[in-house]
């Protein structure tokens, strides 16, 4: 069974809270990712992601605006041992875009839907046996089309 620490980044982008949120957007632009932790110190306090910063016509949102004003305050956080199933059900279930992983209190990683839907790209979670199909070894028409007359 595949779990969360198999497919998570670790190299995790946090910000501060008081950081400009123009300056998130721009960290989220240059490394190409959606989601950022935010955190005082080691401590965990919200998410920031590319929507609740606007997005790319969100300038007017982001002016004169701090992290902590646009994040998400409910962080869902699982341990890297969490099955890949469950993390999955989570976010479908809360309708989030990302889990964050924490070992003992520290960020661990992240788990976003791309990073699910990758897993799911590759294949890694078909079954290693196959499920037993009942497969026709003879084909029968539904109703006969030509009859036979006459002598063979």
């Amino acid at each position: 069974m595949m779990r969360v620490q198999d497919v998570m980044t670790e190299a995790v982008e946090k910000i501060a809270p008081a950081a400009a949120a123009e300056d998130a957007w721009q960290i989220m632009r240059l490394h190409g990712i959606h989601h950022l932790v935010v955190a005082e110190g080691a401590r965990i306090v919200g998410v920031l992601s590319d929507r609740d910063a606007g997005g790319r016509a969100g300038t007017s949102v982001r002016k004169g605006r701090t992290v902590a004003d646009l994040m998400t305050e409910r962080v869902v956080t699982v341990p890297p041992t969490t099955p890949i199933r469950k993390a999955a059900n989570l976010m479908r279930g809360r309708s989030i875009g990302c889990l964050v992983v924490s070992n003992r209190g520290r960020v661990a990683g992240i788990v976003t839907v791309s990073d699910l839907l990758t897993l799911l790209g590759r294949g890694e979670e078909r079954p290693t046996t196959p499920a037993k199909r009942w497969t026709l070894k003879h084909r029968a028409p539904h109703r006969k089309r030509n009859t036979s007359a006459g002598v063979w």
